[in-house]
């Protein structure tokens, strides 16, 4: 899985994609996120012109001091290439979250504020701790909006990320705050030659997801013939098709279509692709669909709020 990981950020870097984000999460199987900037790094070795990063590091896990270490190293050895991006959530379970030792997400503001200020060299607030290599390095971070998250991007002039249901609401919020708004819009896409066969590349994402929320466990991914079998119960089918609800799928005209409605209604400056599904295959020919199109011949994505737009993100 990890090395599938690092084979599918080549494919999409030669596709003309611009980041390739990999996320935080602990035991849970199918998922490659147990150490982000770990695999941050592999990725990066692996590229040549892709930016990589994190969607995103959750800082209530880890000492905002380690974090900064962590990002510095990475900037070092990948130097331009390297974004931040940081969330709140915590452990997806209660025994996660005891063995992560956290009972509350604390002050996240403050987090990313101590965080910030070790790039920053605020050696006053720090106590003289410096953290090296990051002091004095420029790393592009991101919040990641959960809750109050698009109120704190806002405030402290930083790039948000929103998704989900609440995409559009969390990006207003931000906007009506932000200096310098820069958005970024996670929306889970499929591309495939028919409608239908685009919707059956979403079921296995969404079963693990609404299996989850029935049982309190993420399996692994299934097969979407092996999910839509008659063994499934009325509850079970019924929240399949909420987690379905609001993901973007089709033929390229109608993604073309829907993902132009998407950016118009949030002002998005990007947007993260996070879909994922059994067939690894099917997978890569809906990302090589969608590359077609958002026209991935633009230039390489700048630092968020300088130069063109560019065409998309993939997580």
């Amino acid at each position: 899985m990890l090395r599938d990981t690092v084979w599918f950020a080549r494919q999409v870097e030669v596709l003309g994609y611009r980041r390739f984000w990999v996320a935080e999460h602990h035991s849970v199987p199918g998922i490659a996120g147990s150490a982000p900037t770990v695999l941050a790094a592999g990725v990066a070795a692996a590229t040549s012109t892709i930016r990589v990063g994190t969607g995103g590091v959750m800082l209530p896990n880890h000492r905002p001091l380690v974090v900064a270490e962590q990002f510095g190293v990475l900037e070092s050895l990948y130097p331009g290439r390297i974004d931040m991006g940081l969330g709140r959530s915590l452990g997806f379970t209660n025994g996660v979250r005891r063995a992560l030792g956290r009972d509350d997400a604390g002050d996240f503001r403050a987090q990313v504020k101590e965080l910030l200020g070790y790039f920053a060299g605020d050696q006053q607030a720090h106590q003289g701790v410096h953290a090296w290599p990051a002091e004095g390095l420029s790393v592009p971070a991101f919040i990641l909006a959960t809750g109050e998250g698009a109120e704190i991007a806002a405030e402290l002039g930083l790039p948000v990320v929103v998704g989900g249901p609440k995409a559009v609401d969390a990006a207003t919020r931000y906007w009506e705050r932000a200096e310098q708004p820069y958005v970024v819009v996670s929306a889970n896409i499929a591309v495939a030659e028919s409608t239908e066969e685009a919707y059956r590349l979403l079921i296995p994402e969404a079963w693990s997801m609404a299996y989850s929320r029935l049982h309190g466990v993420f399996p692994p991914l299934r097969s979407t013939e092996d999910i839509l079998s008659p063994d499934m119960t009325a509850r079970e089918r019924d929240m399949l098709e909420k987690s379905l609800r609001g993901q973007i799928y089709g033929t390229e005209e109608e993604v073309a279509k829907a993902v132009q409605d998407l950016v118009e209604r949030s002002g998005a400056d990007e947007i993260l692709v996070t879909m994922s599904t059994f067939d690894r295959g099917q997978m890569l020919d809906s990302y090589r669909r969608l590359a077609g199109v958002i026209r991935p011949d633009r230039p390489a994505a700048p630092a968020p709020g300088r130069g063109p737009r560019p065409a998309a993100t993939v997580r």
